[in-house]
């Protein structure tokens, strides 16, 4: 049994909206042999755009039944049937939303009609329900209403299955397909020829401009996370993109690094985090009155010289949390805490009480000092190695003078050593800046010495 949905809501999202109008047809395999229909009081607004486009006025849904007050009648209705929709995610996720805040959980098979009419009506210019229609000779009466446009999907879905000489809806319907969970302009071949490799991959709407540029360490999985993840933001990413496609990088450190270079060279829609400029908080170091060198976490207009950056006070927080735990501060002394005496550490043997005089003062500032060396900017000459895009390569980053000259790859020979000099004549050059700086640490910190491959710049040698 398949139940022909759609709905009308007080937005074009499928989240933070309400449903204004509902339509169910439930069609047997053969023809229709129930339906229901129902304008719904939204108990909000409903913008003078969307009245435009589906002629429904806060007037018109004032004495409509609420939600909660139809949701029994959807949930039986539609029991084991497969939600059949133009865009199902869409829909679904509409209706899936407004269970979920009557503290219900709506779940049921999907089938996406426009999906669908890719593989089994090749060709057309637009698979929009409204052009789709126009190109088959179907009828809309009443389009941009529930009815209408969910009577009129019947009528595609119909075709739709006359048409399915191969299985493909039975093919969709298994638990390990991914068909519905795919955006709709989004083609099967291409998801299925995506790498399982590290890399950056980028997504692309109908226009074939880039709005979201990612990194991943197998690049299908985390595409697939995307459309799978229900968030207001990546059901908007999922509904607008129409291709993806991707760059290899071998090492996971190489796609995060080239990952910020592409963003901030192409500026996608949908990359905000990097867009930012500027970092408005850092940790600070200063001396107080006992001579007790002390670390905090503030806005960069409030003091100066800040031995880290950061986007949010949170990032800077924790970042300084992290610190503490890492060399065993005092987060009194670290201005995470504000006890008058010793510091709540202290009372559980997690301090060795510099805030209480129980500790020398020396001795913690020894640790404070080996803990802003830690983030201090990167001053060595190397080339750091890792996994290449194929066997016979490797990928390696180069910092030089302490700035990060780029990334590249280079033919890992048998019997030949890699060298600094070497990896220098084929490096894609790239930017250096604070965000940069602090991945590579991150990285050597996480992996440590023995854990990462490092070529040393040769020194000079002396005349």
């Amino acid at each position: 049994m398949y139940a022909i949905i759609d709905v009308e809501t007080t937005g074009y999202s499928a989240f933070g909206n309400k449903i204004t109008d509902i339509a169910i047809f439930i069609h047997n395999g053969e023809k229709v042999v129930k339906t229901y229909q129902s304008l719904v009081n939204p108990e909000c607004n409903i913008p003078h755009k969307i009245t435009q486009l589906t002629g429904i006025t806060n007037g018109m849904v004032k004495s409509a039944p609420k939600f909660h007050e139809i949701a029994k009648k959807v949930m039986l209705l539609t029991k084991d049937c497969v939600f059949v929709a133009h865009n199902v995610n869409f829909d679904y996720n509409v209706i899936r939303d407004e269970f979920k805040s009557l503290g219900a959980d709506f779940r049921r098979k999907k089938l996406c009609t426009v999906r669908l009419s890719r593989k089994l009506i090749k060709g057309l210019p637009s698979y929009s329900l409204g052009n789709l229609c126009s190109s088959l000779g179907i009828s809309i009466k009443g389009r941009h209403r529930a009815y209408g446009d969910a009577e009129a999907t019947v009528e595609l879905f119909d075709l739709l299955l006359s048409k399915d000489v191969e299985g493909i809806i039975d093919e969709s319907l298994k638990p390990r397909s991914k068909e519905a969970t795919l955006p709709p302009l989004l083609p099967r071949v291409v998801f299925d020829n995506l790498s399982q490799n590290a890399g950056v991959y980028y997504f692309h709407n109908k226009e074939g401009k880039i709005i979201y540029v990612g990194k991943a360490k197998c690049i299908q999985d985390r595409v697939l996370g995307h459309f799978r993840d229900k968030s207001k933001k990546e059901m908007d990413l999922s509904r607008l993109t129409a291709n993806v496609t991707y760059k290899e990088t071998g090492s996971e450190l190489v796609a995060l690094l080239f990952e910020s270079a592409e963003i901030k060279r192409l500026h996608p829609l949908f990359n905000s985090a990097q867009k930012r400029k500027l970092n408005k908080f850092g940790v600070f170091q200063y001396i107080d009155g006992k001579g007790i060198l002390r670390l905090s976490s503030g806005n960069v207009k409030a003091m100066q010289n800040p031995i880290m950056t950061f986007y949010s006070s949170v990032e800077s927080r924790k970042f300084l949390e992290e610190l503490v735990n890492t060399y065993d501060l005092c987060p009194k002394c670290c201005n995470l805490q504000s006890s008058m005496e010793s510091c709540f550490d202290y009372s559980i043997k997690n301090c060795k009480g510099v805030c209480c005089g129980k500790e020398e003062v020396i001795d913690y500032n020894k640790r404070v000092l080996e803990a802003i060396n830690s983030v201090s900017t990167i001053k060595e000459d190397f080339v750091l190695l890792d996994d290449g895009r194929r066997a016979g390569e490797k990928s390696f980053v180069m910092v030089e003078e302490g700035i990060y000259r780029g990334f590249g790859f280079i033919e890992n020979k048998l019997g030949k050593d890699i060298t600094f000099d070497d990896c220098a004549k084929v490096i894609e050059p790239q930017n250096d800046n604070g965000y940069i700086q602090r991945i590579l640490r991150s990285h050597i910190s996480k992996r440590g010495v023995d854990g990462v491959s490092l070529v040393l710049k040769p020194l000079p040698v002396a005349l």
